[in-house]
Formats: structure tokens, C-alpha cells, sequence
């Protein structure tokens, strides 16, 4: 038996990365999924490696920065599964720049996603968990929410407020059983790291004390303890997941 046996999960920008992880590291614990995110195709190769561990998945399109359609998702999950227990707010984007440079679009396009969308889908599932009287919430934030990075300053913007989300959402929630906390990556290895030249992840890895980029299932790794038993008396917390570029 998993340690998630019998919960289900609600997963945003679960098509690709981090978010498809983070799937199928829940469904491997025993949890059934709902997975949210703008493109079905991509959806459906998640919830086909869900099926293969033998879990139940459901798949929605919805973009999370529009609160009809993050509605809309959270009462399809609860009326295909009955319940929810885990929300994992992961769904981001980067449109990186310059300050100076930053269209007003380019702000608010990272913002509406990274953090209203956060706020959008936590609205709207607690209602369901205040009512089972449990519940865990994760989001997805970045080292960069906490240090800060040179042309990032809306994507530093919108995780350090995912942070603060986090820590105000656990404090308003806890005295019904619902826990908050953020899990804060640090440079993971993915198709866009894949693609940088030579000498650019080389600075990159100096400045990991470990020595390697993370991988998506590290991130899920910590995910899932943070959605389980494992944690029950951690809340309002942000664990990184950085090979030691952070350390507090």
C-alpha cells in the first residue's frame, strides 16, 4: 500500500516537467489525479503514465489565471472523484527581461499565471477540504522567489508572492486540519537547460554546491512527502530543492 492510498490529487501544469513528476510520484504513492493544464495532447500522455501505475486520472483544460475556468476544474475533479485532498499549485511560466525592457504584458502575463493562478485554484478547492476538514497544498515556487535573479524580476516577483501566499494560507487554514507549504526548486535539468551552451552550464554547476542540476523527480520527491502523513505537523514551510545554492 502507498502512502497516499485512497486520496486524491489535484495537479496543475501537470502536462510536462516538474508537474507531470510530481503525477506520477503521487499516483506511484496510491493517489488518483485530476491534471490541469492548457494543452489535452499533453495531458493525455500524463494520464496514460498515471494508468500504468494502476491509478485513476482525469484530465481538464482550463488556464489557470481565468477563475471561470479554475472553478470549473476544482468542481470537475470533486464531482469525478468525490473528494480532495492535495492541491499542487505547480502551473508557471518565464517571460525574462531586463527591467528597463519589461513590457506591462510580460508582467502581468508571469503574474496571472505563476501567482493568481495559485490563489485562484487554493480558493477554490478550500471550501471542499474545510468541509472534509483536511487537506494539503503545495506550491511550487523557485530559489529565485528568495534570492532574486537579474532579468527575472516578475518571475522572482510572482514566487516570492507564492512564498508569502503559502505561509498566510497556512496560517488562515491550519485550524482545520489543512496544511500549506511550498517546495522552492533550484536549476532543474530540462529541455531548455539541455540546449545552453557549454559555457553557460558550466557556471551554472559551479555555483551548485552539490555538483549536478536537479531532475523533475527530485522536485517530486519532496512534493510527495509534503502532500503525505510523512509531514503532518509541517506547515507554512518552503523546502528548496537546490543541491545547496540556497542554504538558510
Amino acid at each position: 500500500m502507498g502512502s497516499l492510498d485512497q486520496r486524491v490529487a489535484l495537479i496543475t501544469g501537470a502536462a510536462r516537467g516538474i508537474g507531470q513528476a510530481i503525477a506520477v510520484r503521487l499516483a506511484a504513492e496510491g493517489a488518483d489525479v485530476a491534471l490541469c493544464d492548457l494543452r489535452k495532447d499533453w495531458l493525455n500522455e500524463t494520464a496514460q503514465k498515471v494508468a500504468g501505475l494502476s491509478r485513476r486520472a482525469e484530465v481538464f483544460e482550463a488556464d489557470v489565471s481565468q477563475a471561470a475556468q479554475v472553478q470549473a476544474c476544482a468542481d470537475g475533479a470533486v464531482a469525478a472523484f468525490g473528494r480532495l485532498d492535495i492541491l499542487v499549485n505547480n502551473a508557471g511560466i518565464t517571460k525574462d527581461g531586463f527591467l528597463v525592457r519589461m513590457s506591462e504584458a510580460d508582467w502581468d502575463a508571469v503574474l496571472n499565471i505563476n501567482l493568481k493562478g495559485a490563489f485562484l485554484f487554493t480558493r477554490a478547492v478550500a471550501r471542499t477540504m474545510i468541509r472534509q476538514r483536511s487537506g494539503a497544498i503545495v506550491n511550487v515556487a523557485s530559489i529565485i522567489g528568495l534570492m532574486g535573479n537579474a532579468g527575472q524580476c516578475n518571475y522572482a516577483a510572482s514566487k516570492a508572492g507564492l512564498i508569502a501566499l503559502t505561509k498566510s494560507t497556512a496560517r488562515e487554514l491550519a485550524s482545520r486540519q489543512i496544511r500549506a507549504n511550498a517546495v522552492a526548486p533550484g536549476f532543474i535539468q530540462t529541455a531548455m537547460t539541455d540546449k545552453l551552451p557549454e559555457e553557460a552550464r558550466r557556471k551554472m554547476l559551479d555555483s551548485i554546491p552539490l555538483g549536478r542540476f536537479g531532475t523533475p523527480e527530485d522536485v517530486a520527491d519532496v512534493a510527495a512527502f509534503l502532500a503525505g502523513d510523512a509531514s503532518a505537523y509541517v506547515t507554512g514551510q518552503v523546502i528548496t530543492v537546490c543541491g545547496g545554492m540556497v542554504m538558510a
